[in-house]
C-alpha cells in the first residue's frame, strides 16, 4: 500500500473504484527545432478474482483439445456457511513502475521519430540523385545536339567550298557529265553540295568592290564561330555595319564639314584666389588639365594637376591661354565699412560721445553720478570702477550727451585705450589734492593717440588742500596748456560731492561738440562698437553696443567680430526695452551666438547666411593667428630655453566681462619673472563650470573667479578633486594673492653673508685619523658650528661646517680678527698650509615678486 492509500485518523476514505487508466505526457522532438507534447494513456487489465478457496484450472493441450464434459447432477447437501471475504483490490503501480513505463513510451516515441527522420533523409537523397541524373542527362543531350549541329555546319561549309571550285568546270562541261556525277555524289556520305546558277540576278547586279583593307577573312571577330545560319546564308561574307559604326561615320563627316570653318575661342573671366590647384584652374578656364601641366613644364615648374600654385603663376597661365584674370582673396568675404561713406545730404546731427578718464580714485564715477543724478559708485566693489559703463544724459537745454566711464586702475589700460578710440570728446578728471598720477598721464597719451579733443576737469575742489593752479602747472610738463594759461585746452573746476561747476562742464562739452559738427546717417543699416561683453546666466551672451551710425532695430541680423546673431532685445542704460537705437545711443543687445571681444565692430547684414560666412572667416583668421608659429631666431630660442627652466604657475581665469578678462590676463603676465611664469590654461567670460574644474584638476591649478561664482556641480567636483576656487571682486586683492602664491611656490630665498676669513698656517694631527688646522683670523670672526668653505688657489675644495674651535687648548665660542685658533672640519682632512677658510651665515628670507 502506498503512502497515499493509508488511512488517516479522523478521515474516512472516499468510496469509489480504482482507476484503471494511467495518464502521462510524452514530448516529441522533430527537425528544425519543432516539438510536440502527446498525452499517453495506459490501460490496465482488470483482474476478477474467483471463488474463495477455488484454484484456477490448469489449461493443458489435452484439456484444451478435449471437449468439456457435461456436469453430473450432484445432490445438494447442506453446506456450512463460510464467512464472506472481500475481493482483493487490484495492485496499484508503484512510482518505479510508472517511471519505467513512461521511459519505455518515451523510448518508443523517440525511435519512431528517428525512423521518420531517416525515412525523410533517404527520400531527399533519392530526390537529389534523381535531379542530378536528370541534369547530367540533359547536359549530355545538349552536347550531342551541339556536336551534330557543328558536324552539319562543317559539312555544309565543305560542300559550299567544293561547289565554288567546281563552278568554272561545270560551265564548259556538257550537261551529260553533270547528270553522271549526280548519282555518284549522292552516293557519298557527305551532304549534297549546293548548286549555284551562273546566271546573274536580274534585280540588283552587285559590282565588284575594291578591297579596302585586309581583314584576314570574312570576319575577324567571328572567324571561329561558324553557325548553321551562317553556313546556309548566301550573304554570309557581307557584314552589316553596327549603329556605333554609323554614329562614328556621321561624326567624322560632321568634323570634316566643319574643318573649313575655324571656331572662335571663347574668352572667359577667370576668378583666381590666392592659391588654387591646377585642376581647379583648368575647370574655371574650360581647358584641359594636361595642357596646363604642359605649359607649366615649359615654364620650368614640374607640377601635377592636384598641386597648388600661387596667384601670380595662375595669372601667367590665364594670360597665355587668352583669358581674363579676376583676382580674388579670402578677405573679400569680410565686411569693409571704411569704404562705405554716407552722402552729405543724408547726415543728421547726433549726440556727442564723451569719455571720462583719469587716475583711480580721482572721482570719475562720482562726477558722472552727479551729472546723471544717480549713485553708481556706492555699489561698486572696493569703491573703484572695473568695467566700462555707458550712459546717455539729457541736460537742461534738452540736448543729449552720451558718457562712457572707464576704469582708472593700471590693469585696465586696454579699456581706456578702447574708450578713447570710440569717443568724440575726452574729459580727464584730475584730483585737486592729488595732482597728476601715472594713469592720468596714460589717459593724456591715449587721448592724443586717438586724435580727439580733451577737457581737463579739476575735481575735489571742496576739499581743503586742493590747488587747481598746481594742477595747471603740472600739465605743462606733458605739453598740455589750458586756456587760462594761454593754451587751447579747456579746463573747469568742479566738485562732484558738492555738485559745483557741473553746468560749466556741460557748457564746455556742448561748445566742443558744436565745433566738431557731429553728424551721422540714421537711415541705413546700423554699425557700432562693442563697449563691453558679458555672459549672463539667464540671458546668455550680452554685449553693450555704442551705435555709430544707422539705426539698430529688433530683429536685425548682425555680425560682430567672430560672432553672429539676431537682435532679440534692445535694453537702454536705464533697463528699459526699446524697439530701435539710433546713433550715439548705448544699448545692450541679446541674441549673440557667443561672447565677442570688447572693441569689435558690429555690422548689420542682409541675411543669416552672409552673417555666418563673415563670422566663419573671421574665426578662421583668429585661429590661424593663434596657431601660426613665429619665425625662429636666436632671441626666441633663448627665451624658450628660459621658459623651460622657469617654473610654471597654471591658472584658470573666469570673469564677468570680456574687458576684465583682458585686464586680469595682462596683469598676471606682468607678474611673471625668470624664475616663475604664469600659464593661463583658460580665460573666459561667465560662471565657473564643471569643464573649468576638470581642466584645472588636470594641472593642479587654482581657478580665479572675478565677480563670478561656481555652480553646485562645479563646487562638488572641485571638493572631490581638491581644486582651489578663489573668488575676488577687486583686482588689487587678486594680484596680491596670486603674487604671494607664486612666491610661495618658489619657496624661501636663502642669502649668504660672509662673516670671517682666516688663513691656515699649520696642520696638526688630531686623534688617530683627524687633522686640525692652525688659523690666523684675517677678517671678521669665526664661531663654532658656522658654515665654512675651504679655498685653495681661489677654488672651493670643501663646503661644510666647523666641528670644533679651540684657543690654547680651550674650547671657545668665538675668535675675532688678529687672533690665532685651531679648528677641525666635519668629514674632511684635505687641508694644507696656505688654504683660506671662509665662514658665512645663511639667512632665510621670504621670497617676493
Amino acid at each position: 500500500m502506498s503512502d497515499n492509500d493509508k488511512p488517516k485518523l479522523g478521515m474516512r476514505a472516499p468510496l469509489g473504484l480504482k482507476r484503471t487508466v494511467e495518464t502521462g505526457q510524452v514530448k516529441q522532438s522533430f527537425s528544425h527545432g519543432r516539438s510536440n507534447t502527446v498525452v499517453v494513456e495506459v490501460k490496465r487489465r482488470r483482474i476478477v478474482p474467483g471463488r474463495p478457496g477455488e484454484a484456477e484450472p490448469q489449461v493443458t493441450e489435452e484439456t484444451a483439445a478435449a471437449p468439456a464434459p457435461a456436469p453430473a447432477p450432484v445432490a445438494q447437501a447442506p453446506v456450512a456457511p463460510r464467512p464472506a471475504l472481500a475481493p482483493a483490490p487490484a495492485r496499484p503501480m508503484t512510482p518505479l513502475e510508472r517511471r519505467e513505463q513512461q521511459e519505455r513510451l518515451l523510448r518508443e516515441a523517440e525511435e519512431a521519430r528517428m525512423a521518420a527522420l531517416e525515412e525523410t533523409r533517404r527520400r531527399e537523397e533519392r530526390a537529389k540523385a534523381e535531379a542530378s541524373e536528370e541534369e547530367r542527362r540533359r547536359a549530355e543531350e545538349n552536347r550531342r545536339a551541339e556536336e551534330e549541329a557543328e558536324r552539319a555546319a562543317a559539312a555544309a561549309a565543305a560542300s559550299a567550298a567544293e561547289a565554288d571550285t567546281a563552278a568554272p568546270a561545270r560551265e564548259e562541261a556538257p550537261v551529260a557529265e553533270t547528270a553522271e556525277e549526280a548519282p555518284r555524289t549522292s552516293s557519298s556520305t557527305m551532304p549534297p553540295p549546293r548548286r549555284f546558277t551562273p546566271v546573274p540576278s536580274p534585280k540588283r547586279p552587285e559590282p565588284p568592290r575594291p578591297q579596302q583593307r585586309d581583314r584576314k577573312g570574312d570576319d575577324r571577330r567571328q572567324s571561329g564561330k561558324l553557325t548553321v545560319t551562317r553556313a546556309l546564308d548566301d550573304d554570309s561574307g557581307a557584314r552589316a555595319r553596327s549603329l556605333a559604326a554609323l554614329k562614328r561615320a556621321r561624326e567624322k563627316d560632321k568634323r570634316a564639314h566643319q574643318a573649313g570653318t575655324v571656331q572662335q575661342k571663347q574668352v572667359r573671366d577667370v576668378a583666381v584666389p590666392e592659391t588654387i590647384t591646377v585642376g581647379e584652374l583648368a575647370n574655371r578656364m574650360a581647358e584641359r588639365g594636361a595642357d596646363l601641366v604642359k605649359a607649366l613644364f615649359k615654364m620650368g615648374m614640374p607640377v601635377t594637376v592636384n598641386q597648388s600654385i600661387d596667384q601670380d603663376t595662375a595669372e601667367l597661365l590665364v594670360t597665355e591661354f587668352g583669358h581674363n584674370i579676376k583676382r580674388v582673396s579670402d578677405s573679400d568675404v569680410d565686411l569693409i565699412t571704411s569704404d562705405d561713406v554716407d552722402a552729405a545730404e543724408t547726415l543728421q546731427p547726433r549726440p556727442p560721445v564723451v569719455t571720462i578718464m583719469g587716475h583711480v580714485d580721482h572721482g570719475k564715477t562720482s562726477l558722472l553720478d552727479a551729472l546723471r543724478g544717480t549713485d553708481v559708485a556706492s555699489g561698486e566693489a572696493g569703491g573703484i570702477t572695473q568695467h566700462i559703463g555707458a550712459y546717455q544724459v539729457q541736460v537742461k537745454s534738452g540736448a543729449k550727451i552720451t558718457f562712457l566711464d572707464t576704469p582708472g586702475h593700471e590693469a585696465f589700460s586696454e579699456m581706456r585705450a578702447r574708450g578713447a578710440n570710440i569717443t568724440d570728446i575726452v574729459v580727464i578728471v584730475v584730483a585737486g589734492d592729488d595732482g597728476l598720477r601715472p594713469q592720468t598721464i596714460e589717459a593724456i597719451s591715449h587721448t592724443r593717440a586717438a586724435g580727439v579733443p580733451m577737457i581737463i576737469a579739476i575735481n575735489k575742489m571742496d576739499k581743503p588742500g586742493s590747488n587747481a593752479q598746481r594742477v595747471r602747472e603740472a600739465l605743462l610738463q606733458h605739453d598740455v596748456q589750458v586756456e587760462s594759461m594761454g593754451g587751447d585746452v579747456q579746463e573747469v573746476e568742479v566738485s562732484a560731492l558738492k555738485k559745483t561747476g557741473l553746468d560749466e562742464l556741460i557748457e564746455k562739452i556742448e561748445l566742443q561738440a558744436e565745433l566738431l559738427e557731429l553728424k551721422a546717417n540714421p537711415d541705413r543699416p546700423a554699425e557700432g562698437t562693442v563697449v563691453e561683453a558679458t555672459l549672463d546666466k539667464g540671458r546668455g551672451a550680452v554685449a553693450t553696443i555704442l551705435v555709430g551710425r544707422g539705426t539698430l532695430k529688433v530683429g536685425d541680423i548682425f555680425v560682430v567680430g567672430a560672432e553672429s546673431g539676431k537682435v532679440r532685445a534692445l535694453i537702454d542704460d536705464k533697463g528699459r526695452n526699446i524697439k530701435e537705437a539710433g546713433p550715439s545711443l548705448p544699448v545692450e543687445i541679446l541674441g549673440l551666438s557667443g561672447v565677442p571681444s570688447a572693441g569689435d565692430q558690429l555690422s548689420v547684414v542682409e541675411n543669416e547666411a552672409r552673417a555666418r560666412e563673415v563670422a566663419a572667416y573671421r574665426a578662421s583668421v583668429i585661429h590661424q593667428k593663434r596657431t601660426t608659429a613665429a619665425p625662429a631666431s636666436l632671441e626666441s630660442m633663448f627665451s624658450a630655453l628660459r621658459e623651460q627652466k622657469a617654473q610654471q604657475y597654471p591658472v584658470v581665469v573666469k570673469a564677468d566681462a570680456q574687458g576684465s578678462v583682458e585686464a586680469i590676463v595682462g596683469s598676471l603676465n606682468k607678474i611673471s619673472t625668470d624664475l616663475i611664469q604664469v600659464r593661463i590654461l583658460h580665460a573666459g567670460v561667465g560662471g565657473i563650470t564643471e569643464s573649468d574644474v576638470s581642466l584645472a584638476a588636470a594641472s593642479k591649478a587654482p581657478i580665479i573667479g572675478f565677480n563670478v561664482r561656481a555652480n553646485a556641480k562645479a563646487r562638488e567636483i572641485a571638493t572631490r578633486d581638491g581644486v582651489a576656487l578663489k573668488y575676488y571682486d577687486v583686482i588689487y586683492d587678486l594680484l596680491d594673492e596670486i603674487r604671494a602664491a607664486m612666491a610661495g611656490q618658489l619657496g624661501p630665498e636663502y642669502l649668504e653673508h660672509v662673516v670671517g676669513r682666516a688663513e691656515i698656517r699649520e696642520v696638526f694631527s688630531a686623534g688617530k685619523h683627524g687633522k686640525a688646522a692652525g688659523l690666523l683670523v684675517l677678517e671678521g670672526y669665526i664661531r663654532q658650528k658656522l658654515r665654512a668653505r675651504v679655498m685653495r688657489d681661489d677654488v672651493i675644495i670643501y663646503n661644510g661646517s666647523i666641528a670644533s674651535l679651540r684657543r690654547f687648548k680651550d674650547d671657545v665660542p668665538e675668535v675675532r680678527a688678529g687672533l690665532e685658533c685651531g679648528i677641525t672640519l666635519e668629514a674632511t682632512t684635505d687641508i694644507k698650509p696656505g688654504d683660506i677658510v671662509e665662514t658665512f651665515e645663511v639667512e632665510e628670507r621670504e621670497r617676493t615678486l
